[in-house]
């Protein structure tokens, strides 16, 4: 039986949170849900039981096991700290500590063993988690020289505003919330322009990949193209291997790998699409292949459910991991 705090409970990601958690089954003893002022007193159903929103306030976390965030980097600066020192482990979703040497940037399937003994836990950036689960085991068995990102990454990853600007826009509405009517066009640009030209997405996407693979030496350049579709995030993928392969080893190695589905059949027109992965907790793998121009090279294309998968799903497999480890 768990006490978990949620931070961020009416959100996109923090309603999601919950429905995994009562899809999981997950026995909760005690659950109190946080949100900003203007949602407190909000009343949220979960597994049939009403919950009052609250504020957060001192001493509010103390008796909680897990306190899952995802309410901004703002938000996840200023309480997260007194969440651990109240006795809860954080598991927090925004990029505020993701980067910080002291705390883990972790996927579950990929490096669970550096959240151990941890009190504080970042969840990475939605569209790394899904490319780290191939890159891994790429890694590890063959080493990796280079990567190369090109993602097309759904408008739920700018939340609810996202959402109701493609809605809008569809129904022949203005556009406010991107600087380009997202209903016309992908647009090649997610966060804001760094002073190299990449953006702060796609800055995100190279140094999360290093650091959760252990790895600064691999050289990683990514765009990041936010397109018209609800959900799920795809990442065509380039990567140069340290070592020659066989194609066939590649498909039993993804294969192998926890939370991966290969979907590589073309000869039946079978490869990854959002319509499959939307609603699981699984990264779907395709379109295989060898890379014409470098002998080691490979490109794969992947996807998966941003919100799912890419945030709420993986924050939730963090603290079953953490829970099984104390046992």
């Amino acid at each position: 039986m768990f006490n978990i705090a949620i931070v961020g409970a009416t959100g996109l990601v923090g309603s999601t949170f919950l429905k995994v958690i009562e899809e999981y089954d997950i026995k909760v003893n005690q659950l109190r849900l946080f949100a900003s002022s203007k949602s407190k007193g909000k009343v949220i159903v979960f597994n049939e039981k009403e919950y009052v929103v609250e504020g957060i306030t001192k001493g509010c976390f103390e008796g909680t096991d897990y306190a899952l965030f995802s309410a901004g980097g703002a938000t996840s600066l200023k309480y997260a700290k007194q969440a651990v020192n109240e006795g809860a482990i954080v598991i927090d979703n925004s990029s505020a500590w993701r980067m910080n040497p002291n705390v883990p940037l972790v996927v579950p399937e990929v490096n669970i063993e550096d959240a151990f003994n941890q009190s504080l836990i970042a969840n990475p950036n939605c569209s790394t988690i899904q490319v780290v689960l191939p890159l891994s085991t790429l890694e590890k068995t063959y080493g990796i020289e280079s990567v190369s990102y090109t993602t097309y990454q759904a408008v739920s990853g700018s939340g609810i505003n996202g959402m109701k600007e493609l809605e809008q826009t569809r129904l022949g509405e203005g556009n406010s919330f991107y600087q380009y009517n997202i209903n016309e066009t992908c647009i090649p640009q997610i966060d804001v322009f760094l002073e190299d030209g990449y953006t702060k997405e796609e800055q995100k996407m190279i140094d999360e990949t290093k650091k959760i693979l252990h790895n600064n030496n691999i050289k990683i350049n990514a765009t990041c193209v936010r397109v018209p579709i609800m959900n799920c995030h795809a990442v065509s993928v380039n990567v140069v291997l340290k070592e020659n392969y066989d194609l066939k080893d590649i498909y039993h190695l993804f294969d192998k790998q926890d939370g991966l589905v290969v979907k590589d059949d073309i000869t039946n027109l079978i490869y990854p699409v959002a319509t499959e992965a939307r609603g699981t907790d699984d990264v779907y793998i395709g379109r295989i292949r060898k890379d014409k121009i470098n002998d080691n090279g490979i490109l794969f294309y992947t996807v998966a459910d941003n919100i799912r998968k890419g945030a709420a799903s993986n924050a939730v497999q963090i603290m079953i991991a953490l829970a099984k480890e104390v046992r």
